[in-house]
């Protein structure tokens, strides 16, 4: 036991000797959270819109009025025909063009029914989707106020039946896009850096040689391995700390559920990511070869762990391979403890899967490491 504490020591006066990794452990993820918190959403907003008014009646200048009272468009010019609004959205000036036609007015009151040319810039498919829908929400919006306008006169046969429904949001009642956001960050960010630093320290150990000369040592494989190990343990759950008060304090994120649920899930999570790193460390020779391996597992588990598309939406071999993805487990947890107060019970499934992977992980590291005595 006591070698295990030299060895920690050690390894803490070394991480806290070197400045180069002060800032990357403490100042780097703090900024990482706070500006992509604010900037990693999929709310789209100051929808560039115009239109081309060919009616020009009190209804026309309704449904205009309504675009530009939404808080999602800004309402920019009108144009005197098509050809200019194409031209603009060509340029990338506008996103969307409302064409509205000629006897708008007189079709609805005559017909009941009139048609809309709508114009969207697809070339971010999500967004154009995300604006269609709101393009819907408020021509919806027109045209049941325009029915109630039309049935004349009111009588107790013909009068509108109005059913409002009242929407109740559960575990984000504000809809706060960072409330859903802030806690897979933080997970991307401990995973990261506790990965990066424990895979490059070790490797550092081999380009400045002594690694050989600990290895010729009677410390014991365990020994070396947890005493190399524990510390970016401990700085996981340090992030994990900060990270929770600038949630806390800054995204005003709720934390519902058990604060010692978080991280004691935390503490077998972290376990996956260190022994990823030492399993890593064991097949490579300088720092760069480490940060590019783990930057590349890092990726594909970071886009597949459903942090930024869900993973219904992937095609089903892809969520068959989410099944071996640790931060889809340790993103899930998060959100689950943090928004919705879940419980030990709740999160048995990814409990389960996680602690597999840190036994085989760590296994597979043990067993990967040669130690010449």
């Amino acid at each position: 036991m006591k070698t295990i504490l030299f060895i920690i020591q050690k390894e803490f006066k070394q991480i806290f000797r070197n400045k180069g990794m002060l800032p990357i452990i403490f100042v780097l993820p703090i900024l990482q959270l706070v500006i992509l918190s604010n900037a990693a959403t999929f709310e789209i907003k100051n929808i560039k819109f115009s239109y081309i008014d060919n009616d020009k009646t009190s209804f026309s200048r309704e449904l205009i009025q309504k675009f530009d009272a939404s808080t999602y468009f800004n309402v920019l010019t009108d144009f005197p025909s098509n050809k200019l609004a194409s031209e603009a959205m060509l340029k990338g000036d506008v996103d969307v063009i409302l064409e509205i036609p000629e006897n708008f007015e007189r079709d609805l009151v005559k017909n009941q029914s009139t048609d809309l040319s709508v114009t969207i810039n697809a070339i971010d498919g999500a967004a154009a989707g995300v604006e269609n829908v709101y393009i819907n929400q408020i021509i919806k919006d027109f045209n049941k106020k325009a029915q109630v306008k039309l049935v004349q006169p009111f009588n107790q046969i013909n009068k509108p039946i109005n059913i409002t429904s009242i929407p109740s949001f559960w575990y984000n009642e504000t809809l706060n896009y960072k409330t859903f956001m802030v806690p897979g960050i933080l997970v991307l960010l401990v995973t990261m850096i506790t990965l990066f630093l424990s895979g490059m320290n070790i490797v550092r150990e081999k380009e400045i040689g002594t690694l050989e000369q600990i290895n010729v040592t009677p410390i014991k494989k365990h020994q070396f391995i947890i005493g190399k190990l524990f510390p970016f343990w401990i700085i996981g759950f340090g992030l994990l700390t900060i990270g929770l008060i600038i949630a806390k304090l800054l995204f005003n994120v709720p934390i519902v559920g058990s604060i010692f649920l978080l991280y004691f899930f935390t503490s077998i999570y972290l376990l996956v990511i260190l022994g990823i790193g030492f399993f890593i460390s064991n097949f490579t020779e300088t720092q760069q070869q480490a940060m590019f391996i783990s930057w590349f597992f890092t990726v594909i588990f970071i886009l597949m762990s459903g942090l930024f598309t869900p993973i219904e939406s992937m095609p089903v071999w892809a969520q068959y391979i989410t099944e071996f993805n640790p931060i889809k487990y340790f993103v899930e947890v998060m959100r689950m403890v943090m928004l919705k107060g879940s419980n030990f019970t709740d999160i048995v499934p990814q409990f389960t899967k996680t602690l597999a992977y840190a036994i085989i992980m760590n296994g597979l590291a043990v067993i990967s490491y040669k130690k010449s005595t």
